[in-house]
């Protein structure tokens, strides 16, 4: 017996991903990367004074027209705003709109961790949101900046 709950938590433990999805209504989200993260960390390590590059895959539900990235850094439940050197995620995200229904798409960007930020544990919410504010794509990213 003992063998099955050992075998059982390694297979659920083998699947674990370092992020969780928060809400992705329009879209399927297939891969999450975030450079210097492995997939099955307890938390990303995003470094102060440097660019951390992320990367979503994910298959819209239905066509969309725009999309815009909004992020934020949650920290003891606040929303933080990060600004983005680009919001629009259809123009240099390797995105291009219109997106098609069940077609697979893969969002690439890069975001600044700039040396102001705190030292602090905080929870990564990256939402990509339709022409309409829906979010295709909603993930909340374990991270610790240092």
């Amino acid at each position: 017996m003992l063998f099955f709950v050992v075998l059982t938590v390694l297979a659920a433990s083998a699947n674990a991903k370092f992020y969780r999805d928060c809400g992705s209504a329009e879209a399927t989200v297939q891969n999450v990367e975030v450079s210097g993260c492995a997939e099955d960390a307890k938390e990303c390590i995003l470094k102060r004074n440097t660019n951390a590059t992320f990367s979503i895959e994910f298959t819209p539900i239905s066509n969309v027209k725009e999309v815009q990235t909004i992020v934020h850094g949650v920290i003891m439940n606040l929303p933080v705003p990060f600004p983005l050197p680009q919001p629009d995620a259809c123009k240099d995200n390797n995105l291009t709109c219109p997106l098609q229904a069940g077609k697979p798409v893969k969002y690439h960007t890069t975001m600044p961790i700039l040396k102001s930020y705190p030292k602090v544990r905080v929870d990564v919410k990256w939402e990509l949101k339709d022409e309409n504010s829906e979010d295709l794509v909603c993930i909340l990213i374990p991270a610790r900046l240092q």
